[in-house]
């Protein structure tokens, strides 16, 4: 059986909780989650990799067992975020990694990618947008409607995100076979999401995600520069980020390896072992190139 082990480090004076399994001399692949979830959905893509690579699963701050400071005290922005991830990094001694991106993740994951271009071996887009095309307006109108203006009406639309009807249908939509998806899963984000004072964190990043887009320009540079193997696995039915997205990064990286599945947004949850296997077979083969 695989040891997963859950530790805590202090970075930049705020506690951070992550997963880690594998070989300590293993290539590393970081793990790095989207909203309203936490390390937790990766579970049980810890133990199909750690048999070979090292893995570093983080709850980012406001999420999961790491620290919520309040929103008046902490200014939550993907910079902030990325910055934290970034010294965790650092404190592991993780000099050089791959990452699997998924949500919120991704804009986390770009900021590193841009701060630091030589430390990624790997890019892995799980639903993790990084281009106009992949948004669903249908989704997004809202949160775009927040950027634009926030106001009583604005907020109110962009609040249904954290209610518990909202974040099951983040983990059921798109899906062919619900019963493939625990409850579990939105229980325990949505308890999350209830902590006194979280709502505020989330408005917070709801109104920070206007910085992602601007973003894209850059990373689409440095894809075409530095050429990273990129694997997009998407859940093809995700009414958030659509299959558009992961086809889109064969426009900057033309070897990318792009996979639509049969799924929705949290694909890990009724399709993870066929995203494993892409995964490891994916890494198999670029790792002995980075």
């Amino acid at each position: 059986m695989t040891v997963v082990h859950h530790r805590y480090a202090t970075v930049r004076g705020q506690r951070l909780f992550y997963r880690e399994a594998g070989p300590a001399d293993g290539p590393t692949i970081v793990l790095l989650h989207g909203f309203p979830t936490s390390s937790f959905m990766f579970r049980n893509l810890i133990p199909a990799l750690a048999d070979r690579y090292r893995v570093i699963a983080p709850d980012h701050l406001g999420f999961g067992h790491s620290a919520a400071p309040p929103a008046d005290e902490f200014d939550y922005t993907f910079d902030a975020l990325a910055e934290l991830t970034a010294g965790l990094l650092d404190q592991l001694g993780v000099r050089r990694y791959a990452m699997y991106v998924q949500d919120y993740g991704a804009p986390i994951g770009w900021r590193l990618a841009l701060a630091d271009p030589g430390a990624i071996t790997a890019i892995i887009s799980q639903n993790g947008n990084g281009y106009d095309a992949g948004f669903i307006p249908d989704f997004w109108q809202t949160v775009w409607n927040y950027h634009h203006a926030q106001t009583a009406e604005t907020e109110a639309a962009v609040r249904s995100a954290l209610t518990l009807e909202t974040t099951k249908w983040q983990y059921l939509a798109g899906v062919p076979d619900e019963t493939l998806v625990s409850p579990d899963t939105w229980q325990h984000d949505f308890a999350l999401l209830s902590r006194p004072g979280n709502d505020a964190i989330q408005l917070a990043l709801f109104r920070d995600y206007a910085t992602n887009p601007p973003l894209y320009p850059s990373l689409h540079e440095y894809l075409r520069r530095n050429r990273p193997p990129v694997l997009a696995v998407w859940g093809r039915n995700d009414p958030i980020f659509g299959p558009d997205g992961a086809r889109a990064f064969a426009s900057d990286v033309p070897d990318a390896e792009i996979h639509l599945l049969d799924g929705g947004h949290f694909l890990l949850e009724s399709a993870g072992g066929e995203v494993a296997e892409l995964i490891r077979d994916f890494m198999a083969r670029v790792t002995t190139r980075h």
